[in-house]
């Protein structure tokens, strides 16, 4: 790689970096390429250069922070036994994710869902396929669960990805809105009573 081109990867990274912590702060319908320029110092024509429209700075920072989920969520899991192994420690480490204080208001799914709930358009339609594919891999790994006998045969796959999701949401409303300290406690209590009552003995 050329001095040149490795430069330019450096500064497209400072400003996906720098873009993904405005998202993470202030949402992601809030970034501006102006504000970014201010942010990281470099000229607004060569953060558009760069990234070029808002909406292709939303998706790749959307991108950026499905690869960073992937990294920490996912792809640990896979050491995991196929089946309930790896979707306890997908939901683990999920739940551990949601109530680490370094990624504070970083959960831009979420956030973005309640924001764009009610609209529509290009990046509401990002966002639902973000979480789309997130639970299309827990639905995965529902099934794998349930060919291996590990879950009841009779489960609705689509009722337990919806019931863990629930959690998740309640977790996220209730440690980082209610700064509620056993929120994680109380949510893992839950999800170990759900998998109880799922389990096949």
């Amino acid at each position: 790689m050329d001095t040149l081109t490795a430069k330019s990867e450096a500064t497209y990274a400072t400003i996906i970096n720098a873009a993904l912590d405005m998202a993470a702060a202030d949402g992601i319908g809030k970034l501006s390429l102006g504000e970014l320029a201010k942010r990281t110092g470099i000229s607004k024509s060569g953060v558009f250069s760069r990234v070029g429209s808002l909406e292709a700075l939303q998706t790749a920072v959307l991108d950026e922070y499905d690869r960073r989920f992937a990294e920490e969520i996912f792809l640990p899991s896979l050491q995991q036994p196929k089946g309930l192994p790896r979707l306890i420690a997908q939901v683990h480490a999920w739940a551990n994710r949601v109530g680490n204080e370094s990624v504070r208001n970083s959960c831009l799914y979420s956030a973005g869902a309640f924001e764009y709930d009610d609209q529509s358009g290009p990046l509401r339609d990002r966002l639902q396929k973000g979480v789309e594919v997130w639970r299309a891999s827990l639905r995965k790994t529902i099934l794998q669960a349930m060919e291996l006998g590990q879950i009841k045969p009779e489960t609705d796959p689509g009722q337990l990805v919806y019931e863990i999701y629930s959690l998740i949401v309640g977790l996220i409303h209730d440690s980082r809105f209610l700064r509620d300290e056993p929120a994680q406690k109380y949510m893992l209590n839950a999800f170990d009573r759900l998998i109880a009552a799922y389990r096949h003995h």
